[in-house]
């Protein structure tokens, strides 16, 4: 038998799927009625089985004014609020309330299951869309009763056609202002050829953003091979299965509404979940349900990975999570020190139901969580500060209830007096921990409380420690060892091969610097030659000569390289990560005086946590920028700031499209590293040192190293 490689084969090879396993039915594109944008046959078949008394008012067996006044408005209900609210909540017509969608089926349920069953899946080939004479057709279409949930291109890479074309003819071919393709009107646009896809849920012309919609394959971004088909055959043949469907409409579709910090609305965002991110939440809910309470679980999810509305996700549907009529978890508790996770939490859930009861935000202390945990509150955002709180309250005070705590680890910030405190309180003997982080913290807690068998742990981080994954990795036996793996994976490789993440490596610089210095003790046994070189490093890095002849290398190679190039349109700004809080006021000083003597424009904004003694005085980072902490972002954004000049904030998780450059002065390995290995060496009275350059980061990088 002969392979039909063309589009049209590919599009007999979906479709027959869709019939033939997925319980799908076929359309005809003469029924797609183009002035309401519905397959008026299927969408009058649903209503007549499920509602034929209001079938019956509407008369919607004869076209006639009933008909088409009740057409009005349900297209006018989907421009106005689109097809995801329109199909999990119906519309209202005079006093008629019109189901257009039955959901998920309750177990044991039968009346549910015979109307979730009434549901008419429907695809169309070959959708002729358009309204005027051109009767220009895209080359598929799903239906659910009758409203068009997403539409395809197909391409065949045997015929030198591939996912790029598709996407192409999207954005040159099919007019955003044709109905079909109105915003809200559709749930996703499918590109798709055997081996990728793509997804767009905001048709814009050529400004039209697709996003990778696969697997991943060796860590990267595609697909695994595929024995049994084609290397894309899990969209028609899982994705689109109806009770996958189903779920993706009910829990993880939305329409997002966000405003600015004046109060603004924005334009509203569609959101389709990204395959990993389907994959972990349905693999955590699973993995939950089937274990109960007293797991750990590690997500290693890297920027770029849309943590925050995986998180949301994760949130809204592990409260509704049973096992023979009990809950799994009687509170979800969300633990992060991101401003914006918490609103974007409790808006994402704000969306699937009325839950001003059910989520309670901790923003005044101890006591406020204390009151949530008694209320029985159903999902709780708190900060990481709270963290040695929760433990003890749930370990003792609520020991008969289940909770699934989620640890947003990875964009937390640490520094200031408070996070000192608690290093202080957590190190043993009472010792403080240089350099201990939030990671770092959280994993201590742990250790001390063990595993709480009534609570669950689910631990999102980019690049976790070896720490972090003993303790909530997976155990898999090995050769005689036990390594500690992650429960899933999205990695950076992947993320910058889809390109959420730029690839440093390709504007990477590394300026090296050489120390010279006397050795007066001859032979002393007890001279420890590491860490002498580290407080040597210390100390001639932080002189404020070294700062201000750093800092004027990087003013000046921004001013020349950067503006001098007008990068981004001449809009360009740079961030500049120090090693410390220290380090990052001496930086803001040294940038200050340098601008001011260039005749700058610029200027520089300073961030960092707490309160900090600096010249005898006490400094803050508003205190220093004359403006509030939280208008940092914002600041950053306008003129005459140009240089954003950190201490272990805003270095994960931070989404600045104006972000060009990123000057790093600090040794940075392990889990925060852009390079894989720093190497120094004394010899001759000379401290030299390198950096090695394997792994990349988010942003684009030029080295300033010790």
């Amino acid at each position: 038998m002969t392979t039909d490689t063309s589009e049209k084969g590919l599009e007999t090879l979906i479709v027959r799927s869709l019939i033939e396993e997925a319980g799908y039915v076929a359309g005809d594109s003469k029924n797609f009625d183009t002035e309401h944008a519905v397959d008026l046959s299927k969408l009058v078949e649903f209503l007549n089985t499920t509602q034929p008394d209001t079938a019956e008012v509407l008369c919607l067996n004869e076209d006639g004014p009933q008909r088409l006044k009740f057409l009005h408005r349900l297209q006018g209900e989907i421009a106005r609020r689109g097809v995801i609210d329109v199909l999990r909540n119906g519309v209202k017509h005079g006093p008629l309330s019109i189901e257009l969608f039955y959901g998920t089926p309750s177990p044991g349920n039968l009346k549910s299951q015979e109307l979730f069953a009434a549901n008419i899946f429907s695809v169309t080939r070959q959708l002729h869309y358009s309204r005027d004479a051109t009767k220009l057709s895209l080359d598929m279409a799903i239906f659910i009763n009758g409203l068009p949930v997403a539409t395809f291109e197909l391409k065949n890479s045997l015929t030198k056609q591939t996912v790029e074309d598709a996407v192409e003819q999207y954005k040159r071919d099919r007019n955003p202002k044709d109905l079909l393709f109105q915003f809200g009107r559709c749930v996703v646009h499918f590109a798709v050829d055997d081996h990728e896809v793509r997804m767009c849920t905001h048709l814009k012309g050529k400004a039209s953003w697709f996003l990778p919609f696969n697997k991943g394959w060796n860590d990267g971004a595609g697909n695994p091979p595929n024995p049994d088909g084609l290397k894309t055959d899990y969209l028609w043949k899982e994705i689109l299965a109806k009770q996958n469907l189903t779920d993706i409409l009910e829990n993880y579709a939305q329409v997002v509404e966000e405003k600015d910090d004046k109060g603004k609305k924005k334009p509203p965002k569609q959101i389709f979940p990204r395959f990993h991110q389907l994959d972990v939440v349905r693999k955590l809910l699973a993995d939950a349900e089937a274990r109960g309470a007293g797991k750990r679980y590690l997500i290693q999810h890297s920027a770029g990975s849309g943590k925050s509305n995986s998180i949301a996700w994760l949130s809204h549907q592990l409260i509704g999570l049973e096992k023979g009529d009990k809950p799994t978890f009687d509170t979800v508790i969300v633990v992060t020190d991101r401003r914006v996770l918490d609103k974007q939490i409790r808006d994402t859930i704000k969306q699937f139901a009325q839950v001003s009861s059910v989520v309670g935000a901790v923003t005044e202390g101890s006591q406020q969580l204390q009151t949530f945990l008694q209320q029985g509150k159903k999902i709780i955002i708190t900060t990481v500060q709270k963290f040695p709180f929760i433990l003890g309250e749930i370990g003792d005070e609520h020991r008969g209830r289940t909770f699934a705590i989620i640890i947003d680890e990875a964009h937390s910030s640490q520094g200031g007096r408070t996070s000192a405190k608690m290093n202080i309180a957590l190190a043993a003997n009472g010792a403080e921990e240089e350099e201990e982080t939030v990671e770092d913290t959280i994993n201590r807690l742990m250790e001390a409380r063990k595993v709480l068998p009534n609570a669950s742990y689910f631990a999102f981080t980019a690049t976790p420690k070896n720490k972090t994954l003993e303790i909530f990795g997976t155990s898999v036996p090995e050769g005689g060892k036990v390594r500690h793996l992650p429960f899933h994976s999205y990695t950076m490789k992947q993320a910058i091969q889809e390109g959420f993440i730029l690839d440093v490596l390709k504007q990477y610089t590394p300026v090296e610097s050489y120390y010279r210095l006397m050795k007066t003790v001859e032979d002393d046994p007890h001279f420890d030659t590491k860490r002498a070189q580290k407080k040597l490093r210390r100390y001639v890095e932080s002189h404020d000569h070294a700062i201000r002849q750093k800092a004027e290398i990087m003013v000046d190679h921004f001013h020349e390289q950067v503006i001098g190039h007008r990068k981004i349109g001449g809009e360009a700004r740079a961030m500049v990560v120090t090693s410390g809080i220290h380090r990052a006021i001496q930086y803001y000083h040294a940038f200050g005086a340098y601008l001011k003597e260039r005749k700058s424009p610029y200027q520089a904004i300073v961030a960092f946590s707490g309160e900090h003694e600096y010249g005898g005085q006490k400094v803050t980072e508003t205190s220093l920028n004359g403006f509030p902490s939280n208008r940092i972002e914002e600041m950053i954004q306008k003129d005459p700031y140009r240089f954003l000049i950190v201490a272990d904030k805003f270095q994960t998780g931070y989404d600045e499209p104006l972000l060009h450059t990123m000057y790093v002065d600090k040794t940075l390995s392990g889990i925060k590293a852009v390079v894989s290995r720093v190497w120094w060496k004394f010899e001759d009275g000379v401290i030299s040192g390198c950096i090695e350059a394997t792994q990349p980061a988010a942003g684009t990088a030029k080295e300033i190293t010790p």
